[in-house]
């Protein structure tokens, strides 16, 4: 690994870029464990209680459209991501020592996901609807900086180097990938999927190791895999029908790989680099994202076109708990999550 993006945590270990990621931190200890569930169709975030199931509270995501609820990089504060009306746009702040909101919404510019930087410096909003990377103050909530990425339509998720340095996002709506230069906020280069301009490229993660993306694509059924330091498109591995959110497992040995149109997850294992075992949700659903619980054993998924969360043993592979939320569930967290800091999304931890 090349010298790490300046005032970036460097990985624990050189191999293993999620090796933080088996404990949780002394700075969330008195967090309480509960599951965040944005409901786009119906303005609200639900809270369940993660050892029963129980729907503890529904309350006004203070926006329109709630997206995802996003971990803060210092995991002091959750954020429900509200991209609409088109031009506005805020984020919800909640408090996770109580499980409610901690203060009236913030306006920003059409979040419909939103990241932070490695070294904790910008909160990198995702401004699909306008096409652009927005980079803010994450305590002020100033915007700062402004990367249009006029031909990345769609753009949504991504993830970053294990140096910090750059970034593959994901363009939605076009078949395409952009690589993003953190430093110097700066788009690199646009790259097209082998399936073109039908591709739906959803969520991207990096392996443990730092020297593999993978990208799920939900038309192509499956994931691609570019190579981390040379961006380079290296492969594709056909997972199921609708393949849309990726989640390393806690020991950093295997992918969890959600296809949302069968209902089946799908089991990537980074030592034998092949899938291992694919599971389908009994009596249907719609899979879509996510996280796991802090002992990695529970893997908590929103089914996006259901109104419901799925609770999932992921040690015996059984469905635990099918929980009725409102309308369009979609970027859920599990909180707290085990590592040092949060790179945002629905708690990518490092």
């Amino acid at each position: 690994m090349s010298d790490p993006l300046p005032g970036m945590p460097p990985p624990l270990s050189p191999t293993d870029i999620y090796s933080a990621n088996r404990e949780l931190s002394p700075a969330v200890a008195d967090h309480r464990p509960l599951v965040y569930v944005p409901n786009s169709k119906s303005n609200t975030v639900t809270v369940i209680d993660q050892h029963t199931f129980e729907v503890l509270d529904t309350f006004s995501a203070g926006g329109q459209e709630p997206q995802h609820v996003v971990p803060s990089y210092d995991m002091q504060t959750l954020y429900a991501t509200n991209d609409l009306p088109i031009g506005g746009g805020s984020l919800l702040p909640i408090d996770p020592r109580t499980g409610a909101p901690a203060g009236p919404a913030i306006p920003v510019r059409d979040p419909y996901n939103m990241y932070y930087t490695p070294d904790g410096e910008f909160a990198l909003v995702v401004a699909e609807a306008d096409k652009s990377l927005d980079f803010y103050d994450p305590v002020s909530w100033q915007k700062l900086h402004a990367l249009p990425v006029p031909d990345c339509a769609g753009v949504d998720h991504m993830d970053f180097t294990a140096d910090g340095r750059f970034a593959l996002a994901s363009c939605e709506f076009i078949g395409r990938m952009a690589v993003i230069d953190i430093a110097q906020r700066t788009l690199v280069e646009m790259i097209d999927l082998p399936g073109g301009r039908d591709g739906m490229p959803q969520d991207v993660k990096l392996s443990p190791d730092g020297h593999v993306f993978y990208v799920a694509d939900m038309t192509a059924d499956g994931i691609y895999t570019f190579d981390a330091h040379t961006f380079d498109n290296t492969g594709f591995i056909p997972t199921g029908k609708g393949t849309h959110g990726l989640y390393i497992t806690r020991d950093s040995n295997r992918m969890l790989i959600t296809n949302r149109q069968e209902g089946s997850i799908s089991v990537w294992d980074f030592a034998a680099n092949a899938l291992v075992h694919k599971w389908f949700l009994p009596g249907g659903g719609s899979p879509d994202m996510g996280n796991l619980s802090a002992d990695g054993k529970v893997f908590w998924v929103s089914g996006r076109h259901d109104a419901e969360v799925y609770a999932i043993d992921i040690v015996n592979w059984n469905l635990l708990a099918r929980i009725p939320v409102e309308q369009g569930p979609h970027g859920l967290t599990v909180w707290p999550q085990p590592g040092r800091y949060s790179t945002g999304h629905t708690g990518v931890m490092r």
